[in-house]
């Protein structure tokens, strides 16, 4: 979600200036060369630079396709724990008999199941948890190297607990244990998702036919105005720079970027959906600031 600003222009080609230099560069001096001693007599024809252009397209199209893959993977997966986090509160409520205990058990299990939620979104992105998050986790005593996992673990012994408490029976007891491993397995994919470098080899095989079609293109133009060539070596392989630095904004959703996908809006939604099932006042959490977005 973004915060005060769109993903402006200035923001993108930040992203992409040293290459837009080098691009310029490059196309420069070969679009001279092209005009002057005897390179001037050299010329191929268009549909060699055409056919590097039409190898670049299908790299580029295969790029970004794999990277927004991995991008709606990752929303999918957020979108599952939305799912799971209901339907575990869900099934509290429902299960347990009526008594006193009853609503303090659910609270109990709403704000960890939110504070969960929060913990996965900042441990992707690699972020020191917010005040509240530590508050939380420094009053329950809940530590460990994997605190959203810890979280988990805390969710099974209260579960097994509250199992022998209320004397659920077996099949209740592997329903709520089933909603406990979704959680479990969507915070493996996260994990999975982070953690998987995108092969390299793409980037680097794109950016050598990106400098081979400049250095053909203008020996196959007719032009013989040497400013209008290295326009036309620079513009073109520019958008494809582009077009290569989008997939690569997508192919990481968890590095707190503006294409990231929105954990932290989405754990506030998930916060007050369970606040309401548990009878809960829902209170304003201070996030820390960035400069584009609270994710």
């Amino acid at each position: 979600m973004l915060l005060n600003k769109g993903i402006s222009v200035s923001y993108f080609i930040r992203l992409i200036k040293w290459d837009l230099v080098a691009i310029f560069c490059y196309a420069a001096v070969v679009g001279t060369l092209d005009h002057f001693s005897f390179f001037k007599n050299i010329s191929v024809s268009l549909s060699i630079p055409a056919l590097t252009g039409t190898l670049l397209s299908l790299l580029l199209a295969f790029r970004t396709s794999q990277s927004y893959e991995r991008w709606w993977e990752a929303r999918i997966v957020w979108g599952g724990i939305v799912n799971d986090s209901r339907t575990l509160i869900r099934q509290i409520a429902q299960f347990l008999p009526s008594c006193e205990r009853k609503k303090e058990v659910i609270q109990q299990f709403a704000i960890r199941q939110s504070m969960w939620c929060y913990a996965l979104g900042y441990r992707l992105r690699k972020e020191s948890f917010p005040s509240f998050l530590s508050a939380y986790l420094q009053r329950e005593n809940i530590t460990g190297d994997h605190l959203p996992n810890a979280l988990l673990s805390r969710h099974a012994a209260d579960l097994a607990a509250v199992s022998t408490e209320f004397e659920l029976n077996a099949n209740i007891q592997v329903q709520l244990e089933t909603t406990l491993q979704r959680l479990t397995d969507a915070m493996g994919k996260c994990e999975r998702i982070k953690n998987t470098i995108f092969p390299r080899s793409y980037s680097a095989l794109i950016h050598f036919l990106i400098y081979v079609f400049m250095t053909i293109l203008p020996f196959g133009l007719d032009d013989n105005n040497a400013i209008v060539e290295i326009i036309l070596a620079t513009l073109i392989p520019c958008l494809f720079i582009a077009i290569e630095r989008t997939a690569i904004l997508m192919q990481d959703p968890f590095e707190n970027k503006p294409t990231d996908t929105a954990m932290t809006t989405i754990a506030q939604t998930i916060e007050r959906n369970l606040a309401e099932m548990a009878g809960l006042p829902v209170e304003e959490k201070t996030m820390a600031s960035f400069d584009y977005y609270v994710m």
